[in-house]
């Protein structure tokens, strides 16, 4: 089957982040049985080198110059102006500003020529490239990695809203966005269960599907001892909304009534890109940022415990799956693990829920106490990623999602 996918987002190395992460590893288990063409964007950050590599992915890679950003620096009359076209036109600035009239130009011929069987959109941001009409011809999947209504109606209810006048006016028009686009498609694909449920909320008649991220066992393998001690640790891109909410607030608010009980617990917040924001974290006792480093299994192995304190966003998070697979005992919040059957009576615990910072205080203490507890939230937690996300299994469902429900396809 000849497969279309579309990322705005350069997806190699599939390390940089989750929407690399998930790309990469789908496409990579597709290009066994099928032929893909992959078309993309590249800006500054992205090497030659890189390139080439991802070429060896894929039967054929196109590469587009990423439009330059024009929403960091605009003026107020520039801002109205994207407004105004937003509310006329029902697409969000977020997605305009990635936009390339060439690579529209290049699919609208792909297309037009018969020369793919399926197209598909990693991430809701490349919808903008499927044609209405694009239905009657092949089959239409987006891969939504979280939805965009619900990522902003959940930062304004957490409060950690960048701009809250500014989300509350495109609150609804987000709703009316997610809604028309969504019926472009003859597939869509969600993480978990909770965004299946939103969706299916705005297209009750569409065909939704649930497939949750995986992890490359081979680079997190598990761990062979227990390092003991009290070393936490964070792992993820450190230029997100989201982590820096999530470090800054464990960073502020537990880790100080932590170190009353254990003066010696560090912090080490491990990922690319941190801010001005999470680099003044150093200034706390314990705590280190280290920006991206080369492997991120050797910094969990060497950690008591992995925090992931998330207050938003939406989806499975790819920091708990990679902590669970390389054995590090995981606590986190309930946002922290979405999509996954962590405790309750008939669960084995994986993972100790907290949300509070009294919470995050007492089920730390806890593991720091009892290797015993450690090990079984180790055993558990690499057991799920073993028997439910690995890549493999992600991969299966989605080549599914791709053929259509009967399953039946050419290679």
């Amino acid at each position: 089957m000849n497969i279309l996918m579309l990322s705005s987002t350069f997806p190699y190395p599939p390390t940089r982040g989750g929407t690399q992460v998930r790309t990469f590893n789908l496409l990579k288990y597709l290009s066994q049985r099928h032929s893909i063409t992959l078309v993309t964007q590249r800006d500054a950050t992205v090497t030659e080198a890189e390139i080439v590599a991802l070429q060896d992915c894929v039967d054929r890679l196109v590469v587009f110059e990423r439009p330059p950003e024009s929403g960091t620096s605009a003026g107020i009359f520039q801002k109205i102006q994207r407004f105004i076209s937003f509310l006329q036109q029902g697409t969000p600035p977020s997605v305009i500003n990635r936009y390339s009239s060439e690579m529209q130009e290049w699919i609208d011929n792909f297309v037009e020529a018969g020369k793919c069987d399926v197209i598909t959109c990693e991430h809701s941001v490349n919808e903008i490239y499927v044609r209405s009409h694009f239905q009657k011809q092949l089959r239409t999947v987006v891969n939504i990695h979280s939805s965009v209504y619900g990522s902003c109606y959940n930062q304004l209810a957490t409060g950690i809203s960048e701009n809250k006048l500014r989300d509350k006016i495109n609150l609804p028009l987000l709703r009316r966005y997610e809604q028309s686009y969504c019926s472009k498609f003859s597939e869509i694909v969600v993480t978990t269960e909770e965004d299946k449920i939103q969706l299916q909320e705005f297209n009750p008649h569409s065909e939704i599907t649930v497939i949750p991220n995986g992890v490359d066992l081979v680079s997190f393998p598990y761990r062979i001892h227990d390092p003991g001690g009290h070393r936490l640790i964070f792992i993820g891109a450190m230029d997100n909304l989201a982590n820096i909410d999530a470090v800054c607030f464990f960073s502020q608010e537990v880790l100080p009534e932590i170190q009353k009980i254990y003066p010696d617990t560090t912090l080490d917040i491990v990922g690319s890109h941190p801010t001005p924001e999470v680099l003044a974290l150093k200034k706390q006792p314990g705590v280190t940022v280290t920006g991206r480093v080369p492997s991120m299994s050797e910094y969990l192995h060497k950690s008591t415990v992995c925090i992931v304190p998330m207050r938003t966003g939406f989806g499975i998070k790819n920091k708990t799956l990679e902590a669970m697979a390389a054995g590090v005992p995981i606590v986190a919040s309930d946002r922290g693990l979405e999509g996954l059957a962590v405790d309750g009576s008939s669960t084995p615990v994986r993972a100790l829920r907290a949300n509070t910072p009294a919470e995050y205080v007492s089920a730390i203490t806890q593991l720091f106490n009892s290797p015993q507890l450690r090990a079984e939230l180790s055993i558990n937690g690499r057991e799920l990623i073993e028997t439910e996300f690995t890549w493999d299994i992600a991969g299966e469902r989605y080549e599914k999602a791709c053929c259509g429900s009967d399953g039946n396809y050419e290679i």
